[in-house]
């Protein structure tokens, strides 16, 4: 027995050290900054199943409101439980060669209290942030399938693309992956949500094919719906930007501040040609600006000060403008809520213009081009082109499978006809009787 414990002690003094090391390399957990990411994913999650399901309701026809705003709300509980049982695990597990993460399945490997390093807020809370984060970059791709793609084909290829696509790309960003240690940056998602989105969206309407009417006038169902999803967009991504901190501290309060900006900014650059243009001040004109400066300043919302996201906004509002209204025109492809020239097109510009304006006064872990480090630029155009070409191979690949399985992606031209809210759903948006 004697010579047991003594056996048992010497054991203990051997594994001392790495149980030592293990408290060192967890983080202290701080209430403030708890509290704040605990609101911040409420805010983002309320950004898709409400806002973004509003904001694409609105502009689909009334006969497809329903299956528009059923393919947000589908989206992101799709993407969510596949988020928890190997999304996280694979964009934010132990990194492989830079490429893939991945810690098992279920969660089973976090425990409910425990802080990384370097962190202050819990791992479980950092998870569900990040589940929001997948869940509406999931749902912004639907907005260019509307009106033609069967629902049990969308959830399948969401369950796909999820595993594929975001969450590889959302690890070499984010998650110890080569882009991240290239030096691209990324604060909330330029690259990795809407980059993303907007190039699948349109790898998808392509392979689908135009709409049956596509080119013939085609009205939104509610003006009011899409403003209304707009403001909700708006008021979430102060927790999509500002969270993205994950602290809350003054590079959280100024991604608050410079997010307003570049809302406004992109909002009134829009409609202000919108008026040169077709001598009209739309408010569909107006939801869409205020999403594009959203959108642009999203990867730059840490690094940037008001002046910078000034700028950035208004360049936002210009190149989605003409995107959505003359390149949409003259390559003739039926993006239906203009995923690409929004998201994609103003993603793009947000991820070039953090390489120009990101201010080490503002946060040190960006300089940019006007701060003396020109290489930035470049860096940014990396994580770009990879993001791009990825997507676009890997979307094409995943919606393929989803359509084989399936038996097919695309509605009947009857169906398509008649609205995929009967046909589908079994469902009217509005019963006046």
């Amino acid at each position: 027995m004697k010579m047991r414990k003594i056996v048992l002690s010497l054991l203990g003094l051997l594994t001392l050290p790495s149980f030592l090391a293990a408290q060192e390399a967890a983080g202290e957990l701080n209430a403030g900054d708890t509290a704040w990411i605990i609101a911040a994913t409420t805010l983002v999650m309320i950004m898709t199943p409400a806002g973004l399901a509003l904001f694409y309701g609105g502009l689909a026809r009334s006969k497809n409101l329903l299956n528009t705003i059923a393919m947000s709300v589908g989206g992101y509980i799709v993407a969510g439980l596949i988020w928890v049982i190997i999304g996280y695990s694979i964009a934010f597990g132990g990194d492989i060669g830079g490429i893939i993460g991945f810690d098992g399945l279920f969660l089973t490997n976090i425990a409910v209290d425990h802080v990384s390093e370097g962190k202050t807020i819990p791992d479980i809370l950092f998870v569900v942030f990040q589940l929001t984060f997948a869940g509406i970059t999931l749902a912004l791709v639907s907005g260019s399938l509307i009106e033609r793609l069967k629902f049990s084909t969308w959830l399948i290829f969401g369950a796909i693309w999820v595993i594929v696509v975001y969450a590889p790309i959302a690890h070499w960003v984010w998650g110890g992956g080569f882009l991240g240690s290239d030096g691209v940056l990324d604060f909330a998602g330029g690259t990795v949500v809407h980059i993303n989105a907007g190039v699948a969206g349109l790898v998808i309407a392509l392979l689908l094919g135009k709409r049956a009417d596509y080119g013939k006038a085609i009205f939104p169902s509610s003006v009011s719906f899409t403003v209304l999803g707009a403001v909700l967009l708006w008021f979430g991504w102060f927790g999509f930007n500002g969270g993205s901190q994950l602290a809350a501290d003054g590079i959280a309060a100024n991604a608050v501040l410079v997010t307003n900006t570049a809302a406004s900014a992109a909002a009134l650059a829009w409609i202000l040609i919108e008026y040169a243009t077709y001598k009209k001040f739309t408010l569909v004109g107006l939801a869409s600006g205020i999403v594009a400066g959203l959108v642009a300043i999203t990867p730059a919302a840490g690094f940037v000060d008001a002046v910078g996201s000034l700028v950035i906004g208004i360049v936002a509002g210009i190149v989605s403008f003409y995107a959505v209204n003359f390149l949409k025109k003259a390559l003739k492809y039926d993006d239906s809520l203009d995923v690409f020239g929004v998201h994609a097109i103003a993603g793009i510009w947000g991820a070039i213009a953090t390489g120009i304006f990101a201010n080490p006064a503002v946060n040190e872990a960006g300089t940019g081009l006007l701060y003396g480090n020109p290489g930035q630029v470049l860096v940014q155009i990396e994580g770009i082109v990879v993001t791009i070409i990825y997507t676009a191979i890997a979307t094409a690949i995943v919606f393929k499978l989803a359509s084989l399985i399936t038996g097919g992606a695309r509605v009947s031209a009857e169906v398509e006809s008649q609205g995929l809210d009967e046909t589908e759903h079994g469902e009217r948006a509005f019963n006046l009787r």
